[in-house]
């Protein structure tokens, strides 16, 4: 793999955006990462915590107009996510945390695609307590938002190698 990234590592968009002193390079990247970031996990927390039981006054079904706002946080992250792995491809991939963060944000996003339909779709479960299953989900989805934002900041310190050029 190294071909791969010392080629990826020596182009002009990945060097501009590890080396530049502006702050629309890494500074911004990483800025619009962190924004999706609080959406996917604060919003997406917001509805796990009405789930668990946390404002039952609040009905479950208006809780689903927060999805686009989480959907768009996820996109914000995938996009920003590419870029700052073209700076430092060697740095990701060499990390097994990067492998665990994928792990964690696959599932979480697995499980809010499930809470989006079943859980708060289902008009039965308004003002009632939510049970079994769904309690289930609001919590693995907690651990995954909360596991995938912890082993991307593991990302920063826990490096084997930065770069291969």
């Amino acid at each position: 793999m190294d071909p791969v990234f010392v080629w990826v590592e020596s182009s002009t968009f990945s060097i501009w955006t590890r080396e530049s002193t502006s702050v629309f390079a890494f500074p911004t990247f990483l800025a619009v990462h962190a924004i999706g970031m609080a959406l996917v996990a604060g919003m997406g927390a917001a509805i796990n915590l009405r789930i668990l039981g946390v404002a039952p006054g609040v009905p479950l079904t208006e809780m689903k107009r927060f999805l686009p706002f989480i959907w768009a946080g996820v996109w914000l992250c995938a996009a920003s996510g590419a870029i700052l792995l073209v700076a430092y491809p060697t740095k990701a991939f060499t990390n097994p945390f990067f492998y665990a963060k994928l792990i964690f944000v696959a599932l979480g996003i697995v499980q809010l695609r499930v809470i989006g339909s079943r859980v708060l779709g289902d008009a039965s479960l308004d003002m009632t307590p939510v049970r079994g299953r769904g309690r289930l989900l609001a919590v693995s989805s907690l651990v995954c938002w909360a596991g995938a934002i912890g082993t991307g900041r593991f990302l920063a310190y826990t490096y084997i190698r930065l770069l291969s050029i």
